[in-house]
């Protein structure tokens, strides 16, 4: 059955080649869709990671999304969290989201570094009001003293750092605060604690019992993080959902389109088959495996276009986060050859069902 399979999808060579690129197209638009979706959580996460705080203090009017809500609460508010038992850093931060959604981070630098210390590769803090720091990759190809322009305003830039710690530019929380009128505001606080997590729930406890303060969310960052997930983004699984089921109906559409026309084209050799006695099953595992063969190499060259994409694009766009979730890969696989089957049901069994007589008769 083997070498039957494999004969009739040699003997239609294009048309084999063009439904096992259509399977590759459809596995390529999941995993790039999922790769830039997830992706883009993993790299903010890795990046709030990477700025050494534990907890996480915020006005209960700003969302999840550091830099999509206005700055809400007043840098003072670090002093008074600076005093809480336990507390060993306090930094208070000014995030504002731009219109390309880059995040520009407004920051004190004395507190943000000693949450954990920038790494400069060149250059250093900040030594006027309109300097910025800029990590490697929002740095690429520039060198200290270069013009940038942000929020439509120039600034200089004093030094480049390692990337991962929070966003990729920073600049004095004043300046922030004057360019986007959030005089002496912060979107959010970060806060490093003694030995975490041993008093991160006293340190809880102790801000929302401090007057004017019952109202903030505080978190510790492992609570932060795992909110930021698709299970918690609606919109974010209902894209996922739409671009799979989307995708599901490209496979099944692409398979069943190419079995039945072969199907047809074969009426002939299957009255052939039957007259010799074979019987539906056998009918029906041909077409089947024929099918299976070609989801098989779709999702092979699917997988590898897949990874080469992403290794090109991580090389030309480090910023993009465009990472390939492996838990996927193995959901791709079985969507797009569970599609592949689906689509072969019909004419695999229609296959079958046909009279021998007039199978042969046919011309």
């Amino acid at each position: 059955m083997n070498k039957l399979v494999v004969g009739n999808l040699v003997h239609r060579p294009l048309r084999s080649l063009i439904t096992a690129l259509a399977v590759a197209i459809e596995v390529i638009m999941i995993l790039s869709t999922t790769a830039i979706l997830l992706g883009k959580i993993d790299g903010f996460k890795q990046r709030q990671n990477g700025i050494g705080m534990d907890m996480f203090v915020r006005p209960s009017t700003t969302n999840n999304f550091i830099g999509m809500s206005s700055a809400g609460a007043s840098v003072k508010v670090a002093e008074v969290l600076g005093k809480i038992p336990h507390v060993v850093v306090a930094a208070p931060v000014n995030v504002q989201l731009t219109s390309s959604l880059d995040s520009i981070y407004g920051v004190d630098f004395k507190s943000f570094n000693a949450l954990l210390p920038f790494v400069f590769l060149s250059g250093g803090p900040f030594q006027g009001p309109n300097d910025v720091i800029v990590d490697d990759y929002a740095g690429a190809g520039k060198k200290i003293g270069d013009t940038l322009n942000i929020l439509n305003h120039p600034f200089r830039i004093s030094g480049i750092v390692e990337h991962g710690k929070g966003g990729r530019k920073f600049i004095p929380i004043d300046t922030m605060g004057t360019l986007t009128g959030t005089e002496g505001k912060a979107s959010l606080f970060y806060l490093r604690t003694e030995n975490p997590p041993r008093y991160q729930e006293d340190v809880r406890r102790a801000i929302l019992a401090t007057p004017g303060m019952s109202d903030y969310n505080v978190a510790t960052a492992e609570e932060y993080l795992s909110s930021i997930s698709p299970a918690r983004l609606p919109y974010m699984s209902t894209a996922i959902r739409v671009v799979v089921g989307i995708a599901l109906i490209i496979g099944f559409l692409v398979i069943f389109q190419s079995m039945y026309t072969a199907v047809m084209e074969r009426t002939r050799e299957i009255g052939i088959l039957k007259s010799l006695g074979a019987s539906r099953s056998y009918i029906v595992a041909i077409v089947l495996r024929e099918s299976g063969t070609l989801a098989a190499v779709g999702i092979i060259l699917g997988l590898v276009f897949s990874f080469v994409l992403s290794n090109v694009l991580g090389r030309l766009f480090p910023t993009l986060d465009f990472v390939i979730n492996l838990p996927w890969v193995w959901k791709t696989v079985v969507i797009a050859f569970l599609g592949a089957l689906l689509g072969a049901l019909y004419p695999a069994f229609k296959a079958a069902s046909k009279d021998p007589i007039d199978a042969l008769s046919y011309e």
